[in-house]
């Protein structure tokens, strides 16, 4: 993985290997700057020669992709460095309701008075409820900071995941793409999210799924996407030319495919039925969040280039890479060879800078509890990354992670394994102060891939 480097005015350079750092940090000639993402500052150098760099960016509902990449002239790519941004999105809407009902609470059962906020309140153009705006603003404050330790010159988004207008109309022609190469990889990927990944037929789920006709083609079904499922093997070659419903009522195997995924066939029937009345506006509501973040990023005023998830998933299967969110963000739009993508991800989870409230509350918002007051406790506070070295006892080993502090002095240290609790101050060396998120690398694993009729 690259490590960032700054000169002796803070100023953007060309990232250098972990050898390199290592080498100028031994000889004194470069001091750490920060430690997630890893960045050095030189001592005795001021600008100097870069290289074009593109930042990729695969927004996700939970987790956004980036990749940050070297790139050339004839179309290749060299990845640097990987992160997975975890948000925090569901722990923002759980709070907020929270909030509401303690606030309904207290108008209804005759404790402090809190009036209701006026009705006629109007929200401003573009609006996206707290939760969603999270996500729209932690990717930003990354891509500024990522603007500061390096010399980004563009952005590659994937702006949608499908393209409507080739799902709505899938005879159209003139488009260069849906003769190409792309053809069908739109679709796929819309099927994928529309039926959530799993058979729609029996429920399995981890496998192998294949685009399936609800009405046959031998009975006038079309190609369009309202006539389009995704299925199992075993399910899709007995189905047939079966009608739906006769499919649903006399076939055996699904029956006892259904039980075993705790389903039944008039259940299941009714949900696929449901399913394919759903409009294409749902793929809108999906890419709320992208468009949103699309325009955030045309502020930072540098050259964008956007993609769809199918052109994202076509690449990615060429190249015989494997599936991860920071990986689809190296793979966003078009180039021709993406090189040194097997290198570590770094997992930059979103936690807070903690709460104002100071007391705990039962679910009914009665005081159960109460925090201590100081923020610090021997030097220490909750969300710095810590590395603690404990010379003897069960706890024995060194532990880096994100620390919790208690008033006892006995902390405990989440790491990339799991909590451990119970570790005294003494053992404990900051390594980088709280900035609201905690950090872990993982490992990244070459696996084949393929691309043909088989969806996963």
């Amino acid at each position: 993985m690259a490590v960032f480097v700054l000169d002796k005015h803070k100023q953007p350079l060309m990232p250098c290997s972990e050898k390199r750092a290592r080498l100028l940090l031994e000889r004194g000639r470069a001091v750490v700057h920060k430690r997630y993402p890893f960045t050095i500052r030189l001592k005795d150098r001021m600008g100097g020669d870069t290289q074009p760099l593109r930042l990729g960016i695969d927004p996700g509902s939970k987790t956004t992709g980036l990749a940050l990449m070297r790139e050339t002239n004839d179309g290749q790519r060299h990845v640097l460095c990987l992160f997975d941004l975890v948000h925090r999105g569901y722990s923002i809407r759980k709070a907020m309701e929270q909030r509401a009902a303690f606030r309904r609470r207290r108008r209804s059962k005759n404790l402090r008075y809190r009036a209701p906020r006026f009705d006629n309140r109007t929200k401003p153009k573009g609006w996206l409820a707290p939760s969603l705006q999270h996500q729209v603003d932690t990717v930003m404050a990354w891509v500024n900071r990522f603007s500061r330790l390096t010399p980004i010159t563009a952005i590659s988004q994937e702006l949608v995941r499908f393209d409507t207008q080739k799902l709505e109309n899938p005879e159209i022609s003139g488009v260069e793409y849906q003769q190409g190469t792309l053809l069908g990889y739109e679709v796929r990927e819309y099927l994928l999210e529309k039926w959530g990944r799993e058979c729609a037929y029996c429920g399995t789920k981890d496998t192998p799924l294949e685009i399936e006709h609800v009405v046959p083609r031998t009975r006038q079904g079309s190609n369009r996407v309202s006539n389009l499922t995704l299925s199992c093997h075993d399910c899709n070659q007995a189905k047939d030319a079966l009608p739906l419903a006769d499919f649903f009522a006399t076939d055996r195997g699904l029956r006892k495919r259904l039980k075993a995924n705790g389903h039944t066939a008039e259940t299941q029937l009714e949900r696929v039925e449901r399913q394919l009345k759903q409009p294409l506006r749902d793929a809108s509501a999906v890419n709320a969040i992208r468009w949103s973040l699309f325009s955030a990023l045309k502020t930072t005023g540098l050259p964008m280039a956007v993609g769809t998830g199918g052109r994202t998933k076509y690449n990615r299967q060429r190249l015989t890479i494997p599936k991860t969110h920071a990986l689809d963000a190296a793979c966003v739009g078009a180039f021709d060879t993406l090189h040194d993508w097997a290198v570590p991800t770094l997992t930059i989870k979103a936690t807070g800078r903690g709460s104002y409230k100071r007391t705990r509350l039962t679910k009914h918002g009665f005081p159960r509890g109460f925090l201590m007051r100081q923020k610090q406790v021997q030097g220490f506070q909750t969300g710095d990354m810590v590395k603690a070295i404990v010379p003897t006892g069960k706890k024995a080993g060194t532990h880096t992670g994100r620390v919790a502090v208690r008033k006892t002095g006995s902390f405990n240290i989440q790491t990339e394994h799991g909590a451990v609790q119970g570790i005294s101050h003494k053992y404990c060396a900051v390594t980088q102060r709280s900035d609201g998120y905690g950090y872990h690398l993982t490992s990244t694993n070459r696996q084949k891939g393929g691309a043909g009729q088989t969806v996963a």
